[in-house]
């Protein structure tokens, strides 16, 4: 997807996301990448929102895709499986017997690293114009449980060499990412009303030392909000 199309797109999903999300921000920058992270609460059950999770072509935006439809989308949800897009022959040709035509093709958006249903998916891929920097986007799709359905979570880490400007890109990815999961949220009934405290922003990821552990992958969102700030009125605006 080129570019100026790109950032273009972001008008139409920007509105879903301010709909959608509990919160978003670029929570994390510096020259040679960035940390963006979303959050929703849906109705849906964490066995829901996998079972949706897995058919990105009901959810993803065709406003972000290389075919212009997400009907041409699929994915694959085991380790080593691809999150990718059919691009169909634009001259409609088909070979014989009705299969598809030579001028088919096709574009790995991302390929799974961590598949633990109802709980985390982690994505390894570089979206959109990133795709032809020499750059490492890794997404992680956290899910847990809660007493009105499922509370949801994007981090979308991008680090690397780019020929982009960080501080250009990283807003409008931020809002790409945003509106994929304003999508999910809304192929899953739509997005409920943020609890009273997670409305605030995300705070930066915590810096870390030859001293210091990561947390587990399967440490979940722990109340979805739980490394929020404290109050909504410090929260950037989007």
């Amino acid at each position: 997807m080129h570019l100026r199309k790109y950032l273009t797109a972001l008008a139409v999903p920007a509105a879903v996301i301010s709909a959608s999300a509990a919160h978003a921000k670029v929570i994390d920058q510096s020259e040679i990448g960035f940390t963006v992270a979303h959050t929703a609460q849906v109705a849906a059950s964490p066995e829901d929102v996998w079972t949706m999770l897995r058919m990105p072509q009901k959810w993803w935006s065709s406003e972000h895709s290389w075919s212009g439809d997400a009907a041409n989308f699929w994915l694959d949800s085991q380790a080593g499986g691809c999150f990718c897009e059919k691009l169909p022959d634009p001259t409609g040709a088909t070979r014989p017997g009705g299969g598809p035509g030579p001028g088919m093709g096709s574009v790995q958006h991302a390929r799974i690293l961590f598949a633990r249903p109802n709980e985390m998916m982690r994505l390894s891929g570089a979206f959109g114009p990133l795709q032809g920097e020499a750059l490492t986007g890794t997404l992680t799709i956290q899910i847990k449980k809660t007493p009105t359905g499922s509370a949801l979570r994007f981090d979308y880490v991008v680090g690397g060499y780019m020929r982009f400007k960080v501080a250009d890109i990283a807003p409008a990815v931020d809002k790409v990412i945003g509106a994929q999961l304003g999508g999910l949220a809304e192929a899953l009934g739509g997005a409920l009303p943020p609890a009273r405290d997670e409305k605030a922003a995300p705070e930066p990821a915590p810096k870390r030392d030859a001293d210091t552990k990561p947390a587990p992958d399967d440490a979940g969102l722990d109340t979805v909000a739980a490394d929020l700030a404290k109050d909504e009125e410090t929260a950037t605006p989007e």
